[in-house]
């Protein structure tokens, strides 16, 4: 298939990033590697989009920070850049408005290089406009197809995945509209069946055909959790994330045992928004 009739796709990684580790940026690499060998699509750009510091997740520092880091780490990335709309929001954003934004980004961009076709003016002018007609349907028969939107799909491991399953985390209808319309590209491991997990998901297993299982082979078990706890305790991280991002956190004393209980005994947004829709 040429490259002018596959689908183009936008991977979208939505997340804490804290901080953003290697396996971070792999994620984007395997998810790109499977999509282009399918010959069905072709994998024109990554986003990362961290979430706002709204999310009230524990031991999350500042977005600023966070963002800058992800910036940092894609620095020399040809086609992986950080978002920062998502986390500028003074509230926490669902991910699926976050896909939303994205596609719609996408949408309005293309739509700004279409050419409009000419309109009819006073009656007298119907000679003039039908010469501008056919002369304007010349050329669009010499102009190149309308290129079409590419498709955001969003990018995650097989924790999110399974997050779905989590009581009051997701809305029901956000799962359908994100597997459903956007679809997901889930990076899994060696031991995470997550073929079962479609399997008994039914929201799931209707849209199955939109959700892009890649095997890691070559596992890496790296987790931004283990990377500040190293840090808490002063061990190395080199290597395990990028060295800009290591000089980063080390010159602003990013992560230690007291920025680890920022939000402690806080409940995640998602949790109180459901609890605010069930007392409304």
């Amino acid at each position: 298939m040429e490259n002018s009739e596959k689908i183009e796709v936008v991977l979208l990684a939505c997340g804490s990033f804290n901080p953003i580790t290697n396996m971070h940026l792999r994620l984007f690499e395997l998810a790109k590697d499977y999509m282009n060998e399918t010959g069905k699509y072709r994998v024109i750009k990554g986003i990362i989009s961290p979430v706002g510091d709204a999310y009230k997740k524990k031991g999350l520092i500042s977005a600023r920070h966070r963002v800058i880091m992800a910036e940092l780490a894609t620095k020399n990335s040809e086609w992986v850049e950080v978002d920062t709309w998502e986390s500028l929001q003074k509230e926490w954003v669902e991910t699926v408005k976050v896909l939303r934004h994205h596609q719609e980004k996408l949408e309005a961009g293309s739509c700004d290089h279409q050419q409009d076709s000419p309109t009819p003016g006073r009656p007298g002018q119907k000679r003039k406009w039908v010469e501008q007609r056919q002369d304007f349907s010349q050329k669009k028969l010499l102009e190149p197809k309308p290129k079409v939107v590419p498709e955001v799909k969003l990018l995650c491991g097989a924790d999110l995945l399974e997050s779905f399953a989590v009581p009051n985390l997701w809305k029901s209808e956000d799962i359908t509209q994100i597997v459903g319309d956007y679809g997901l590209i889930c990076i899994t491991r060696a031991g995470n069946d997550a073929q079962k997990f479609i399997y008994e998901s039914d929201a799931l297993w209707k849209h199955r055909n939109n959700i892009h299982l890649v095997n890691e082979w070559i596992t890496n078990d790296i987790s931004s959790t283990k990377i500040r706890r190293a840090l808490r305790r002063g061990q190395s991280i080199r290597y395990l994330v990028p060295d800009l991002v290591q000089e980063y956190i080390e010159k602003h004393d990013l992560y230690s045992y007291e920025s680890e209980e920022k939000n402690v005994g806080v409940i995640l947004a998602p949790l109180q928004r459901k609890v605010a829709d069930a007392n409304s």
